[in-house]
């Protein structure tokens, strides 16, 4: 499992779900020749996971499924623009939360575009660059200034979301999209809408992954700094190229992983986010907004 032992069901489908997963609401080359749909009964071990395989399908308007996102395919409908629909036909319970946080977001530049919900799913912006997972481990040479751009755009992009009190519970590099220019488009809300008082509104059960999780006791429990600690799992992958504990298997590893953030035993990776990363698995930030004044500080030197 990708999560602590004690976590809820919902999250545990989800993680083991997003083993399979291929790519999120990005343009990918390869994709599953049907949808993975695992379900789980007991949090405390594969072994009773079941395995079902669904054919794929093509909604009006749909020439080809190009990724995966969560329970959804993501089909091309022209180059601007894809729908991301159920994997399961009728199975429409994340596609409408999300329609429902993407309208609390509204547009901004860092977030992917909402087009409409129709009967057959989302219709979004189409990032013809890819996700940054996939962008990176195809070049061979990044230059600086552009991942520190990348840091930047992507803390930009949770700074806004918490001013809209959303939180977004799986901030990876599969998630963060690039548009034609290769600017951050952050994508895949299927987190939580909180109240003014931190109350739960919304919540599309969408959980991170062990490289990105911050240890807490209830593993349904999500926050800013949640969001901030998988920050500093995605701001460490763009500097270094790899993620955090490349040793380690996100799944089979994870009690591991787990273990060594509860014991503060993080990545020395050497580059020039590290204090910020630090901080963001430390928990001194109070809010991503710091983290993009951190950031703008190493752009200028």
């Amino acid at each position: 499992m990708w999560y602590p032992l004690d976590i809820i069901i919902g999250s545990i489908f989800k993680a083991l779900r997003g083993r399979t997963q291929q790519a999120s609401d990005s343009e990918a080359t390869s994709s599953p020749t049907s949808a993975i749909d695992v379900r789980n009964e007991h949090t405390d071990t594969m072994s009773h996971a079941e395995i079902i395989e669904v054919p794929r399908y093509y909604p009006p308007g749909v020439s080809e499924i190009i990724g995966r996102g969560g329970e959804c395919f993501v089909g091309a409908i022209d180059e601007f623009t894809v729908l991301k629909y159920p994997c399961i036909p009728g199975d429409c319970e994340s596609i409408q939360i999300e329609a429902q946080l993407l309208k609390v977001l509204g547009s901004h530049p860092r977030i992917i575009a909402f087009k409409g919900l129709t009967e057959n799913g989302l219709v979004l912006q189409r990032a013809s660059n890819g996700s940054l997972n996939d962008y990176i481990a195809s070049q061979s040479f990044i230059p600086l200034d552009r991942r520190l751009l990348w840091c930047k755009q992507a803390a930009e992009a949770i700074s806004y979301i918490h001013e809209k009190r959303v939180i977004h519970c799986d901030i990876n590099l599969r998630n963060l999209l690039l548009d034609s220019n290769l600017d951050i488009l952050l994508a895949d809300f299927q987190g939580m809408l909180k109240s003014v008082d931190g109350n739960t509104i919304l919540d599309g059960l969408s959980r991170e992954c062990s490289k990105s999780y911050q240890p807490r006791i209830h593993g349904d429990y999500a926050c800013v700094t949640t969001d901030l600690f998988a920050l500093g799992s995605a701001i460490y992958f763009i500097m270094t190229g790899h993620e955090v504990f490349p040793e380690l298997d996100s799944l089979e590893d994870d009690e591991e992983i787990l273990s060594r953030f509860q014991k503060g035993l993080f990545p020395n990776g050497n580059h020039h986010c590290s204090q910020i990363t630090e901080k963001c698995w430390k928990q001194q930030y109070r809010q991503a907004a710091e983290v993009v004044s951190d950031l703008s500080l190493i752009q200028v030197t």
